[in-house]
Parts: C-alpha cells; structure tokens; sequence
C-alpha cells in the first residue's frame, strides 16, 4: 500500500474543508459576544494539529503505560511549570479533557457519594457542576446553593457563611457561568475554614484575567482551583487544576486512572503555547482591555435602559434581564444573531420562565477585544442591541444591521485565521 501523495483534507474531504471555510467566514464577519468563547492564535492551532495528535500516554511524565514517551513527557511538563510559574500554584495537572471532568476529578479526590457540597445556584450564575439537579453532581451529592441578594444581585457572603456552618460542606464551591462581579477569595477562605471545608475555586471564565492581572488571583487562597483553557485564557478547549502540593497525589490519581485514560497530547502542546503568551506584557494589556470593554458596553447598555443584574460588571461578561424590554432572552438571542451579533440567552435569578427560553442573555468581551474592538466599537454594539431590542421582529433592519455588522469586522483582523 503507498501513501498518498495529495492527503491534505480539501482533497481527503471536501464537506468538512468546506465547513472550515464557512466556520472562518462566519467568524470573521460576525461580532461574537459568547463570555465563553474567543480567538485562539494561530501558534495555538498549529499546536493543536501537530503529530502529538498521533500518541497515547496513559500515566505522568516519568510513569507512563506507554514506551516512546520522551517528546510527550517534556511536552508536558513544560505546560505543568509554565502553569505553576503564571499562576503561583504548588502543583498543576494540565491532562483534564475539558472543564466539567476537572470538576469531577475534584468531587473525585475529596468527596464521597451523598457528601455535602456548597456551591452558587446555577439560576444566579452558577455552573452545572456546582451540584445542579441536571448534572450528575446534583445527583450524586448533597447539593446546597447560596444565592445573590435580590436587592442588590451580589454574593451575600454573610448568607454562604450561614448555610455553610448549618451543613458543614465537604466543598465549598466559588466560582461561577455568569456572575458579573470579581469574588472575594479572602471571605470565602474564612468561611471555608470556619466550616471545616476544602476551598474549591472555579476561575473557568476569569483565569485569563488573573494570569493577566485584571482579577485577582484564587490560587493563593484556595486548596484547590480548576479552570478551562480557553475562555478568556484564549486557549485550546481544555482543562487544569492547580492545588496546594498536599493534594497533587489525590487529583492527579482522580484524572487518572480515575477519570480518563490518555491525555490529549496535541492540546497539551496548545496549552502550552498559550500559557506561554498570556506570561507576556502584550496579553497582560490584553486583560485589562477585556474589563474595560465590559465596563463600557455594560455602561452603554444600561443608559439605553437594559437592566443588568448587579448593575454592571467587574469582569468580562454581562448578565442582563429582559423582563421590563417585553421580549424573552431567547427571542433576543435569535434576533441578535440575524443581525450578525452573537450571544446567549441564560437565566437570571428570580428567573420564573423556562431554562431554554429564559429572562435573560449573557455577553461577554473577550473574543471581541482580541480582534482589538475598543470604546467606540461597544458603543455601537450597544446601539445595535438597543435598535435589536427595539424591533426584533424587523428582519430587513436585522439584514440591515448585519451588513453593517460586517463592514464593521471587516476592519479587524482574526487572530489565528486572517
């Protein structure tokens, strides 16, 4: 059997090249507003597709069920230390597929079935494993959940203490999907060790921020923090958990033999990369111009009447409730997209409508101010989401804006793609 000689994949499949191509247009020619989600560079994909992508290696560094380690082993310790450097952690493990299994390695190392675990509720902006009903840590554990203040839409850190001495958690859980404010790692210490409880940080959304120093940094206070690789990290779909040395045994066995087998080699190789960049001067300015443009656009949108949970933000996303704008947040989702304009539509709390067609949207600036977008650029977006809100039913003004949604992008070049 010979190789082939043309084995690039628009010549071996012409669909999926076809839906690349699309993917990048739609990238390019749309403002994406998803808080999750961002523009990875292009060190970042080449990584992502090199021949690591050809490897399995079961174990750790130095301890693998595999021969033929010595590229891998160093690949990842490189990422481990890079990871230890910018965070400040004692350990880190960088194997985790993605965000929810890094949370279910830590239930793993520290809890048992029918352990108590205390986490924000996923209607005020807390995340599915943070113990919700429809995730398998509602239903494996003892889940109770604080809430913001209806008043004010804050942590009450005086109601976290009182619920976690009344059911002394085995976890006590910060970190959040869709809460606009920083947290106060300090209080949620005390309240930890007041109540007997490990301190697991959630920085999935923010951790770009810290590494950046535009939020503060968890690692310090808590025995144990988790956090995705891209969000505002701005780097492949992945996970880490960084924990006090103390711990490093427990969670590397939960990851594995407890969770997965192999890491993804190629995405460590990403990880790295990125780790490497947000180290630098450039993504530390990057950062603060994240918080920048949300504390605009969150600005703007308030004075064109949009009621935001909180009232505003201190982080790179947005919780906003539609109820006094008479239109759901999933017909505004939908609306917005037609109009070139991307986000999600999320439950706030009080929320009393259903999860897939909620109250509210969530918005966030980290992709957008990667394209290097600034104040003038959330003023507009703020205009087209009020002219949206306006006459959401308009498809030849959703055309319209759309088009002007483009001319828009068009002046900002993709990271990673142009």
């Amino acid at each position: 059997m010979t190789a082939q000689t043309d084995n690039t994949l628009k010549s071996i499949d012409s669909e999926v090249f076809n839906l690349v191509r699309s993917e990048e247009s739609y990238q390019r020619s749309t403002i994406r507003l998803i808080a999750s989600e961002n523009y990875t560079s292009r060190a970042v994909l080449e990584a992502c597709g090199t021949v690591f992508q050809n490897k399995y290696s079961e174990g750790y560094p130095g301890a693998r069920f595999y021969q033929g380690q010595i590229n891998c082993d160093a690949l990842e310790r490189l990422a481990i230390d890079r990871a230890k450097a910018l965070f400040g952690a004692e350990h880190a493990n960088v194997q985790p597929y993605s965000g929810s299994p890094a949370n279910l390695a830590v239930y793993l190392a520290f809890a048992k079935p029918g352990d108590t675990i205390l986490g924000l509720n996923l209607s005020h902006g807390g995340h599915l494993t943070h113990g919700s009903k429809a995730s398998v840590t509602g239903k494996w554990f003892n889940a109770v959940h604080y809430n913001l203040n209806p008043d004010t839409g804050l942590l009450d850190y005086d109601e976290i203490r009182r619920l976690a001495l009344e059911h002394r958690p085995k976890l006590l859980i910060a970190g959040h999907s869709a809460y606009p404010r920083q947290l106060d790692f300090a209080k949620f210490r005390e309240i930890a060790d007041e109540s007997g409880a490990i301190l697991f940080v959630d920085m999935a959304h923010f951790a770009g921020l810290v590494a950046g120093g535009a939020h503060a940094n968890p690692v310090p206070f808590a025995d144990v923090v988790t956090t995705t690789t891209h969000k505002t990290l701005r780097g492949p779909r992945g996970a880490m958990i960084l924990c006090k040395e103390v711990h490093a045994k427990a969670i590397d066995k939960a990851v594995f033999p407890g969770l997965q087998g192999g890491p993804h080699n190629s995405t460590t190789g990403g990880i790295a990369v990125a780790l490497k960049e947000a180290a630098t001067p450039a993504f530390k300015e990057y950062a603060h111009a994240v918080v920048a443009n949300a504390k605009t656009l969150a600005a703007e949108l308030s004075a064109k009447g949009f009621k935001l949970v909180s009232g505003g933000t201190d982080n790179h996303l947005i919780l906003i409730d539609l109820t006094n704008k008479g239109i759901t947040g999933k017909e505004m989702a939908i609306a917005l997209e037609a109009a070139g304009i991307v986000l999600n539509y999320n439950t706030v709390p009080g929320e009393t409508r259903p999860a897939f067609d909620p109250s509210g949207i969530r918005l966030g600036t980290p992709s957008v101010t990667s394209r290097g977008f600034g104040v003038g650029e959330m003023k507009r977006i703020a205009e087209w989401m009020d002219a949206v809100a306006s006459d959401a039913k308009n498809t030849d003004k959703l055309a319209s804006i759309a088009r002007d949604v483009a001319t828009l992008c068009s002046g900002f070049p993709v990271p990673g793609i142009d």
